[in-house]
C-alpha cells in the first residue's frame, strides 16, 4: 500500500508545478542524447553519458513527484480545530531547555520548510506534537537529547 502525503491545497499545487516543470524538461534532455549521440563513438562519448545520466535522474524525480501528486491527501481545513495539535494547525510552543518560544505549522513532509516556520509531522518534534492539547508539556526525543516543550497556543 502506498504512503499517503497529507499537504495543503497549496502544497499539493506547488508538486503538481513542480512535477509538470520536470515533464517539459524532457524533450530538451532528449536532443542532448541525440545531439551527443550524432558525434559518433558511445563509448568515450561524456557528452552523451552526462545527458544519459541526467535524463535518468530527471525520470526518478518525475516518478517521485507522480507518486506524491497521485497519494496526496489534501487536508479539509473545515475539519481543524484548535483544541488538539493537528496537520495544518499553527502551534506556538516554549522550549522549556532554553525558554525560546517558537511557532510553527505542522505540514506534510513534502510541505516542511523550517527556515519558514513549516514543521513535517514526520519530525521528532511533529509527532511529539501531534494529539496534544494548550497547556500540555511534550518530549520530543532528538540526536542530541530530549527536548521539552510547552504548547503555548493552537491557531488554524
Amino acid at each position: 500500500m502506498a504512503e499517503v502525503h497529507y499537504m495543503s491545497q497549496e502544497g499539493l499545487d506547488k508538486l503538481k508545478k513542480e512535477l509538470a516543470e520536470a515533464i517539459a524538461q524532457r524533450p530538451a534532455i532528449a536532443a542532448a542524447i541525440a545531439e551527443a549521440r550524432e558525434k559518433g563513438d558511445l563509448s568515450e562519448n561524456a557528452e552523451y553519458e552526462s545527458a544519459r545520466e541526467a535524463q535518468g535522474l530527471l525520470e526518478l524525480k518525475i516518478a517521485k513527484l507522480q507518486n506524491q501528486v497521485l497519494n496526496a491527501k489534501v487536508l479539509d481545513s473545515s475539519q481543524l480545530n484548535s483544541e488538539q495539535v493537528q496537520m495544518l494547525n499553527t502551534v506556538k510552543v516554549e522550549n522549556l531547555g532554553n525558554h525560546r518560544v517558537m511557532e510553527f505549522t505542522i505540514v506534510g513532509e513534502s510541505e516542511a520548510d523550517f527556515a519558514n516556520g513549516k514543521l513535517a509531522a514526520t519530525t521528532p518534534i511533529g509527532k511529539a506534537l501531534l494529539g496534544h492539547g494548550k497547556g500540555e508539556v511534550v518530549e520530543a526525543k532528538v540526536p542530541s537529547g530530549i527536548l521539552k516543550f510547552k504548547i503555548l497556543d493552537i491557531k488554524f
